[in-house]
């Protein structure tokens, strides 16, 4: 071979080797809008949008008409390809419904049935599992996870508690602020596959605290990811397990699973995952989450979603006294509830909805690539409610303002037909 053949060659597998690196990293700027997209790739949304509901109690059927027309409008003001809700009251699922498109350029409508990436609400699949091994007497959330992970690969974690870990007050960072090069890397090529979540604490483990444990708050999905490890380690199973059997199996769970790494119009119930773009749209590029997944790898659709919300009232599966723990906000090592009212894998809020009053609830929402997710339960009426779509809103105000629609119609029927008691701490 000549010199210049072999340079050539030399070359040319240079040029590929680092158009291979470097595509996911151009990709996910492209995604934040600080680089442009290729002109390829760009689909238009399919006209008239299918709607469909399932009503399985009849004394909410208008409440369910309802708000299936708010979100057959609601989909078309946030742009979103689909949408999907659930609404379960007293254990039980009442109503479900499903708008638009699954997949667009296959007219794949999205049914109740469709499965969604659902980002971080997986916080609260975690925090279900935790609490159900916290009243097992398996975890104690005030032992440094030391007792758990006894080979901690970063000495500054010794003193973190696992009420730390779930409420976001150990100090580590989340996603952009791990300082391990080679790890970040591998959160934004998003390329990798972890079948255990102790592999993956390997992707921050060298990362610095950003304040000691206990002072201050950082919201962290990395924290999320240790304590998924923690807990792992102490039941003596994989995470993926552990999730299996407290929560998957005990709820009913049919569709959850780790997030596949591809979307598309070939089978099964998951929806295509977009980029939005105005009135145009463009499949999200492969990602494979399962380095996150305790804290935002998870798929399931809403009506999953509401039963395993629907299981924190079960009293058998759940302590009264271990509920009402998680859904405390924290308090920092100062005596200070923490800046976002943050529970113990829950947030706490409380909402004045016009026509109804006070709605106070424990939720989680999520952003994932290319899908959003909302998960609330209301203690005050015994309900859970989940939506979801398979594209991002700009501000995540704009997609989960609808809770305000679902909570009102339905609440309005519970109020009707057993008032409610008044409402107090949780």
């Amino acid at each position: 071979m000549t010199l210049w053949r072999i340079v050539l060659v030399i070359v040319t597998a240079v040029l590929v080797g680092l158009t291979w690196l470097l595509w996911p990293v151009y990709g996910f700027f492209a995604h934040q809008g600080e680089a442009p997209f290729p002109p390829w790739g760009w689909i238009a949304m399919a006209e008239d949008a299918p709607a469909q509901q399932d009503v399985f109690d009849p004394r909410y059927a208008k409440a369910g008409d309802n708000v299936l027309a708010a979100m057959t409008a609601h989909r078309e003001t946030i742009g979103a390809p689909a949408m999907t809700a659930a609404v379960s009251v007293g254990g039980d699922i009442v109503w479900q419904g499903a708008v638009g498109w699954a997949d667009i350029a296959a007219k794949k409508p999205a049914t109740p049935a469709t499965a969604f990436r659902i980002g971080s609400t997986s916080k609260t699949v975690t925090a279900t599992a935790l609490a159900r091994l916290v009243d097992q007497g398996v975890i104690d959330l005030d032992a440094p996870i030391t007792d758990y992970l006894p080979n901690l690969p970063n000495p500054a974690w010794c003193s973190i508690t696992s009420r730390m870990l779930a409420s976001h007050m150990s100090g580590i960072p989340h996603y952009g602020g791990n300082t391990e090069r080679s790890g970040l890397y591998q959160m934004i090529a998003l390329r990798r596959h972890f079948r255990d979540v102790r592999d993956a604490v390997t992707l921050f483990d060298e990362s610095a605290l950003l304040f000691p444990p206990g002072e201050d708050f950082e919201y962290s999905s990395l924290g999320t990811v240790l304590l998924g490890a923690a807990m792992s380690q102490t039941a003596g199973k994989s995470y993926r397990e552990v999730i299996q059997g407290e929560v998957i199996a005990p709820a009913g769970l049919t569709s959850m699973i780790v997030a596949p790494k591809r979307s598309g119009p070939g089978g099964g119930a998951l929806a295509t995952f977009y980029y939005r773009d105005g009135d145009r749209y463009r499949v999200w590029r492969p990602v494979d989450l399962s380095h996150r997944l305790p804290g935002g790898g998870w798929a399931a659709t809403s009506a999953d979603l509401v039963r395993m919300g629907a299981m924190q009232f079960d009293e058998d599966y759940i302590s009264q006294m271990t509920r009402e723990a998680f859904w405390t906000p924290q308090r920092l090592n100062s005596g200070e509830v923490n800046e976002q009212d943050y529970a113990i894998g829950w947030r706490w809020r409380e909402y004045d909805i016009e026509g109804v009053g006070l709605a106070r609830n424990a939720n989680h929402g999520g952003v994932s690539r290319g899908a959003q997710s909302w998960l609330l339960v209301f203690p005050d009426y015994e309900m859970a409610v989940a939506f979801n779509i398979n594209s991002k809103t700009e501000e995540f105000v704009e997609f989960g303002r609808f809770y305000e629609t679902i909570f009102r119609e339905f609440a309005s029927v519970i109020t009707k037909t057993e008032p409610q008691a008044a409402a107090g701490n949780p």
